[in-house]
Parts: C-alpha cells; sequence; structure tokens
C-alpha cells in the first residue's frame, strides 16, 4: 500500500508592491515564528504578482499535493485583486456568494454606517462592491478575521491539499493564519518539531567535507545537512557552520556521526551552536 508524504508547509506572497520594493514583505518572517510556536516548519515559499495567468498556475501547484499552504494578498474586490477568482479556476470551481462571509461583510458594513452616523444603504454601489469579497470558491470554509470582520476562507484540493488565503494586511493576516493553524491542523503541532544542531569551523574547505555530509544524509533519512560558509561574519570571520537539522529525536545519533567524522579530519572546531526550528 502506497502512503501520501506528510504534509508540509508552504507560503504564497502575493502583489505586485512586493515584487518591486514598493513594500517589504514581512509574512515570511511571521509565517515562519507562528509555526515555529507550534513546532512545525516552513517548507516552501513563493512571490508573485497580480497577474491572473502566472497566479492561477501557482495556486495549482499549490493545491496539487497534500501541502498546508498560506496565501497572502489578493483576496478584496478592487481590479488588482485576483486571488478568489485565481483560486476556483485552480480548483477547477465555481465562484459563488458564501451566506457566512457574506452576512460578516454586511454587519461590517452595517458597523461602519453607524460609526458615521448614517442608515445603511445596502443598494449603495460601495456596498454591492463590497460584497464581492464573499464571493468565494464553491466548497471554500470562512477563516474569522477579528480586525473587520471581513473573513478570508480556506479550499481544500482534491489530494489533501489546504489553501488558506488571507489579507496582505499583517494586522488581519497574522491572528487568521494562527486561528487557521490551530482550528485545522492542531494534530500536526509539535509532531514535526525540528532542531538544528551546528558547529563553526575555521579553515575549513567544503570540498572536503563533502563526502562526510553525504554519508550522514545517507546514515540517517530524514536528516539534512548543511554548510554555512563566510568570509566576513564580524565575530568569526572566515569560517563554515556545519550542522544538522531534523526531527529532534532523530537529531542526536547524526550529530555524534558528523562531530566523529569531523575529529577524524582534524577541523579546528569553535563555539557549537542549537536551536529549535
Amino acid at each position: 500500500m502506497s502512503h501520501s508524504p506528510a504534509p508540509q508547509f508552504g507560503a504564497i506572497i502575493i502583489g505586485d508592491e512586493i515584487l518591486s520594493g514598493k513594500r517589504q514583505d514581512k509574512h515570511l518572517p511571521k509565517l515562519i515564528e507562528l509555526l515555529a510556536a507550534r513546532g512545525c516548519t516552513l517548507s516552501w515559499a513563493e512571490y508573485v504578482g497580480d497577474e491572473r495567468t502566472r497566479l492561477t498556475e501557482v495556486l495549482r501547484r499549490a493545491v496539487a499535493g497534500n501541502d498546508i499552504v498560506f496565501s497572502f494578498g489578493g483576496i478584496g474586490a478592487t481590479p488588482d485583486d485576483h486571488t478568489r477568482q485565481c483560486t476556483a479556476a485552480a480548483l477547477g470551481v465555481a465562484l459563488q456568494p458564501h451566506p457566512q462571509a457574506q452576512a460578516l461583510i454586511t454587519q461590517r458594513m452595517q458597523e461602519m454606517a453607524a460609526e458615521k452616523g448614517e442608515a445603511f444603504a445596502p443598494q449603495h454601489p460601495d456596498n454591492v462592491q463590497r460584497l464581492q469579497m464573499g464571493v468565494l470558491p464553491a466548497g471554500a470554509q470562512i477563516i474569522p478575521n477579528p480586525f473587520n470582520r471581513i473573513p478570508g476562507f480556506s479550499c481544500r484540493g482534491a489530494r489533501g491539499a489546504w489553501l488558506h488565503c488571507v489579507p496582505g494586511f499583517p494586522v488581519m493576516a497574522w491572528p487568521m493564519v494562527a486561528w487557521a493553524l490551530d482550528a485545522h491542523h492542531r494534530d500536526l503541532h509539535q509532531q514535526q518539531a525540528y532542531t538544528e544542531r551546528s558547529v563553526i569551523l575555521f579553515k575549513a574547505q567544503e570540498a572536503a567535507l563533502t563526502p562526510l555530509m553525504q554519508a550522514v544524509e545517507m546514515a540517517h533519512p530524514g536528516i539534512k545537512v548543511f554548510s554555512l560558509p563566510s568570509v566576513d561574519h564580524p565575530e568569526y570571520g572566515l569560517h563554515i557552520e556545519l550542522g544538522v537539522k531534523g526531527k529532534t529525536a532523530a537529531i542526536a545519533p547524526a550529530w555524534q556521526q558528523l562531530t566523529e567524522g569531523l575529529h577524524r579530519l582534524g577541523a579546528q572546531f569553535g563555539p557549537e551552536l542549537q536551536r529549535q526550528i
């Protein structure tokens, strides 16, 4: 019997303003932080602009397997917001009014009118346009928005993928991501707890270390061996940080093999480092 690989976490960050440098992305480091707090790690990330054909293809790849993907931006109702439409196209489903989403948007519009001391006019063109944010891919579930009620949405792919679409505004997006992680993926919390353990090596050459790195990875499936050379570190100067990372329970034997091999090579050891990732 074949088994699907364990789901991985991914990110799609959308917007021409990110690619042009007009705005700096803040979502990627925050998503890494939110995942780490739950013992999970980010496996991949992709940036894409506000272009429908390319965005649809990115989303189609995201939902093709069983990954858990967070998409940031483009879920509004202005001409440069395409995430709702492209998600529907990627999944091969129709867009349709989502009753709960539209009820929440209507509630928000009523609150906005009350704050201004105005009567709520549901047929006003602005309000009709706002309701488009509640037209979602068929089968979507909403993600509550604690900031202004206007929800994000989650969709499932045919092979089990999750696609969670949230706004580009950090004040809205980050609590929504946290909610989705806790509401839908609590079973994965801590199951993917990872540790990274490494050592600073002085006067080392990556070519000489490569056979040892390959041997450790071959002996310990699921463990990654990494090498991070630096030529101008403010504290260590010219050095290589060499280490292993993987599930916490499997790190110790891989680390032992790595350090024993380094001693045999006569490596010049600097400080050892360890962190949870």
